[in-house]
């Protein structure tokens, strides 16, 4: 190991030439026994700035996607992260790394259903396609992921000056995103697939998909957010974290808040001094949300696009909610062999044929009714769908007149 290069200029240059090597078609094997002879361990700053140095130099950012994938594995172990600052509690970058963790979660649990697919028979196989229809469905939730990082945090990279790497990151988001949905609609004919089939939707199919969510998170843990806490001012990062619930969260619901050193909690609060004004009178925003703690239903509001953006937080929720269902879309909430109903309440509303639905149902011994609302406009257009749930077991015990005060214990 005596050749171990340690300047900073030298490594840099030489993994730009390893880089360039590998766009040659020099085999990644070949590049990766050289970069452990003469780099060992690369820090997380110069891997981005080579990057960004070979954009600005000619190498086209198509052409970095292409093998995008190949630089990870060359690179995957030889990030040198001992430099990487600490990240507080509840942090932008904390929240994204616990939504890895979650991701990392299902995508373990996927791949031990892919082991077990060996031994399936036919009979079995819909009821195993739709539980990994289901597992592929919580993977999607990487989608919030990916836009809290193109519209919250590469616009302050760009701001910085790192303009290449976001718009390679952005175009493996979207390749990831095309893998997933892809996925989701090979596994969907759960009636259709056969063993035979199988294989290759697991093979060309469901495992790229994984994989390409897993590779995400090594670009992000290991160059990306090290990077963004080197160069994000805390400010930057407090927009972030104020801006980050209007996109929700993936797969998890954060228990740690987080504010800036030195700002105090009344600078930065949710504008609970506001009113909102409507034609029949107005609320201030504390009280606004205290009637929908306090009305005694659940309400969800899915907007006109089909994603949630609302729900209300009572004290005696029927149905769990929590807020890694905000910007989801509504199908990827509910198991994928209801989705068929789903889908044809929203497009019954959407077309104007209907403006309501209800359904009731016996849950955990309460009577619960459940009602879809059709929500317009003035001019009568959609604008989304918003859901009530009322546990009504007490009400259908009443009987005869309560005209006296009597409060309920």
């Amino acid at each position: 190991m005596s050749e171990l290069i340690n300047n900073s200029s030298q490594r840099k240059e030489m993994l730009k030439h390893m880089i360039l090597e590998l766009h040659r078609g020099v085999a990644p094997e070949q590049v990766r026994a050289r970069l452990v002879e003469l780099l060992s361990r690369i820090p997380y700053d110069e891997v981005v700035e080579v990057e960004q140095e070979l954009i600005a130099e000619g190498l086209p950012v198509e052409e970095v996607l292409r093998l995008c994938d190949v630089h990870t594995a060359v690179l995957d172990g030889h990030i040198d992260l001992s430099g990487a600052k600490d990240v507080p509690p509840g942090h932008p970058v904390d929240v994204f790394r616990q939504e890895n963790r979650a991701l990392e979660k299902v995508a373990s649990e996927i791949r031990d259903m892919l082991a077990g697919s060996t031994s399936l028979k036919q009979e079995d196989l819909p009821n195993w396609l739709i539980g990994l229809h289901g597992k592929l469905n919580a993977l999607m939730d990487v989608d919030k992921h990916y836009l809290r990082k193109e519209y919250l945090l590469f616009p302050y990279m760009e701001a910085h000056g790192i303009t290449g790497p976001p718009k390679v990151m952005w175009g493996k988001h979207d390749e990831t995103r095309a893998l997933l949905k892809a996925a989701i609609d090979a596994v969907s004919n759960h009636d259709k697939l056969t063993l035979d089939e199988l294989q290759a939707v697991i093979d060309f199919g469901v495992k790229p998909a994984v994989q390409a969510v897993l590779d995400m998170i090594m670009k992000e843990e290991e160059i990306l957010l090290p990077m963004c806490m080197d160069t994000l001012t805390g400010e930057e990062w407090y927009l972030v974290h104020v801006q980050t619930p209007e996109y929700g969260f993936c797969l998890i619901d954060p228990e740690d808040d987080w504010q800036p050193e030195g700002v105090e909690a009344s600078e930065i609060s949710y504008g609970g001094g506001s009113s909102v004004r409507l034609p029949t009178g107005s609320f201030s925003i504390d009280e606004l949300a205290a009637l929908f703690t306090t009305l005694p239903i659940d309400l969800t509001f899915v907007d006109k696009d089909d994603k949630v953006k609302f729900f209300s937080h009572g004290p005696k929720r029927i149905f769990a909610r929590n807020r890694a269902i905000l910007g989801r879309d509504v199908r990827m909430c509910h198991p994928p062999g209801s989705v068929h109903i789903v889908d044809k309440i929203i497009n019954d509303f959407k077309s104007g044929r209907e403006n309501s639905a209800a359904f009731w149902i016996n849950f955990k011994d309460r009577f619960v009714y459940i009602e879809y609302f059709a929500m317009r406009g003035e001019k009568g257009e959609y604008l989304g769908t918003v859901e009530f749930t009322q546990d009504l077991t007490e009400l259908r015990k009443l009987e005869g007149d309560q005209r006296l005060l009597n409060y309920k214990k």
